[in-house]
């Protein structure tokens, strides 16, 4: 589900949510009662349960929490993952190499992306990081999908991944480390300056 496509939380149908799923209405709702609680979903009196939207100031906040842990995943990737399990994240892109050097075909690299990103905190081969990131992740998933076609960013962030894919692969733990968190900022200062459907 795209969270911040339209300009309202989306409703969640319970009863078809059933249907679909091919369950009774009980798990149905009691795993709605469990993502209320994570804060993914809110339920108002009389009108029904709806994905939960966060504001831009909150996405910001996620996002330099993101930074904070991605960043670090980086850096344990560049000590910790085999060769192999690196260049994984360099067939992530291979696709995207054009005649005039990186572009995105956005229809097939916003799913990448969102792969790359779960890459890194892979890599790291931390379960704490793995289990943090994932509390963040529905939001961070949501929000890089819908602005990646904003502004050029698709192509400015195949670029900032590469040169990250290069800096892990160069095992140089710094420069991977900072790269990640540049790039994490890169999409704050984009949302700040030009994302106005999030208030």
């Amino acid at each position: 589900m795209d969270i911040y496509a339209d300009g309202e939380s989306a409703k969640l149908d319970e009863r078809r949510l059933a249907e679909d799923l091919g369950v009774s209405r009980t798990p149905i709702r009691e795993a709605l009662s469990r993502l209320e609680q994570e804060g993914l979903v809110e339920t108002i009196p009389r009108k029904g349960t709806f994905v939960a939207r966060k504001s831009k100031e909150e996405i910001l906040e996620m996002i330099s929490v993101w930074a904070a842990l991605e960043s670090m995943a980086a850096r344990l990737a560049t000590r910790v993952a085999s060769d192999a399990e690196i260049g994984e994240l360099r067939e992530l892109f291979v696709t995207f190499e054009g005649k005039k050097g990186p572009q995105a075909r956005i229809d097939e690299y916003s799913d990448t992306n969102i792969r790359f990103h779960q890459k890194i905190i892979s890599l790291s081969k931390s379960a704490l990081l793995k289990q943090m990131t994932d509390s963040l992740f529905v939001h961070m998933r949501a929000i890089r999908a819908q602005t990646i076609t904003e502004r050029d960013r698709a192509d400015r962030s195949i670029i900032d991944h590469l040169h990250i894919i290069e800096a892990i692969e160069a095992r140089d733990t710094e420069l991977a480390e900072r790269l990640v968190r540049e790039h994490s900022f890169g999409l704050a200062d984009h949302i700040n300056n030009y994302v106005a459907y999030l208030d």
